[in-house]
């Protein structure tokens, strides 16, 4: 009935993140320039940093989409787990076969050593890089990895020829994770990081068109009204949310 009424064909304030519904403020736009511009350059670490419900995994999703044909791209969007596991999910997503390996009984088969691993995905990523192809690997609620995959994470970052990175590493996380690189045991990793962006919440004025935006793209047809909020209403939804528009 909601969605006859509106001519919508869906829910147009899901807090599903879909990069259809991606919008452009000032504060995204600057956020995924900086990631196009810094990867398009061959920089190996970035860092997006934002509070809950500012658009962190939108955001990603949309520069994945941009990617798309252009990088070789794997995402986590759980990275709670340890370094070998990361490493394994990590090859999954760039479509790496791992066999094991023949143990000292001939009916024995074990789990590929870490070594091995690394060397396999050395050689995938060598042969991207000879394709002319950057890969790129976004860690999304970054602020969950643990430690020592961090400090796995440092390591990967030194796969590289003479010329490039064989592995761009794209962090996004909530300001939890600027207190996690804040640390001295990985010191190193912070170091290796060379662009960073603030994801803040939208700004009051930019929340009008928003809503317009959410509206239109959830919309049955051009036809749809989008003017449902009147200028009153949508600067009081500003005021309540802080602009944040997952609140």
């Amino acid at each position: 009935m909601y969605l006859r009424h509106f001519s919508l064909r869906e829910a147009p304030f899901s807090i599903t993140p879909d990069s259809a519904y991606f919008y452009a403020h000032d504060g995204a736009q600057a956020a995924l320039n900086m990631l196009l511009v810094a990867l398009r350059s061959g920089e190996g670490f970035l860092k997006i940093v934002g509070e809950v419900g500012c658009g962190k995994t939108v955001l990603c999703r949309q520069l994945l989409k941009t990617l798309q044909g252009e990088c070789v791209t794997a995402y986590i969007p759980n990275p709670d787990m340890g370094p070998d596991d990361l490493l394994m999910a990590l090859m999954q997503e760039l479509g790496i076969e791992v066999s094991p390996r023949a143990g000292r009984r001939p009916a024995k088969r074990q789990a590929p050593s870490r070594y091995e691993l690394l060397n396999t995905l050395r050689d995938c990523l060598l042969q991207h890089a000879q394709a002319g192809r950057a890969v790129v690997f976004c860690i999304d609620e970054a602020q969950a990895i643990p430690l020592a995959t961090l400090e796995s994470l440092r390591l990967l970052s030194n796969l590289e020829t003479e010329k490039r990175k064989l592995l761009q590493l794209v962090l996004l996380g909530q300001p939890e994770l600027d207190v996690k690189l804040s640390r001295p045991e990985i010191r190193q990793l912070l170091q290796r990081i060379t662009f960073s962006e603030y994801l803040g919440p939208m700004a009051a004025h930019g929340v009008p068109a928003y809503l317009v935006h959410r509206l239109a793209t959830a919309a049955v047809s051009d036809a749809t009204d989008t003017q449902v909020f009147e200028p009153d209403a949508a600067q009081l939804l500003a005021r309540l949310s802080g602009g944040v528009p997952g609140w």
